[in-house]
């Protein structure tokens, strides 16, 4: 887990990152619509996985060729907007979190499960009020 500055940093990461994307010049990255979902940084602050998530999944590769050529740029733009001793080199990975949330969904949707008509009454509980 964790510690709480760690979580702030990757917090302040993930922050400044969403913002720099948008003006981001790549055309690769324009493309589509891609969002900063999380970041995990190291202990030591040397290295930042940053996930994101492509809108366009026929693009995904072509967003993080352009998201691993525009590294240098972007590492350079968080250096000077946070002050921390070292920042750490991005490391890029697309997160499959959403397209995993939907398939579930969907497996849950097709599943054949009766629904109850009548409410069972509360039959168990006793709030002590019937006892005087």
């Amino acid at each position: 887990m964790p510690s709480n500055r760690i979580g702030r940093i990757n917090e302040e990461i993930q922050r400044e990152l969403s913002e720099l994307l948008r003006s981001l010049k790549d055309p690769r990255v324009q493309k589509t619509m891609v969002s900063v979902t999380r970041v995990d940084t190291t202990a030591d602050l040397r290295y930042a996985k940053v996930y994101v998530s492509v809108y366009d999944k026929e693009q995904s590769k072509e967003v993080l060729k352009g998201l691993k050529a525009a590294g240098g740029y972007l590492r350079h733009e968080l250096a000077e907007r946070l002050s921390l001793r070292h920042t750490p080199e991005l490391v890029w990975t697309e997160d499959h979190s959403i397209t995993y949330g939907a398939r579930i969904l969907d497996i849950l949707s097709t599943l054949d499960i009766p629904e109850d008509d009548e409410p069972e009454a509360d039959e168990g509980l006793d709030d002590g009020s019937a006892d005087e």
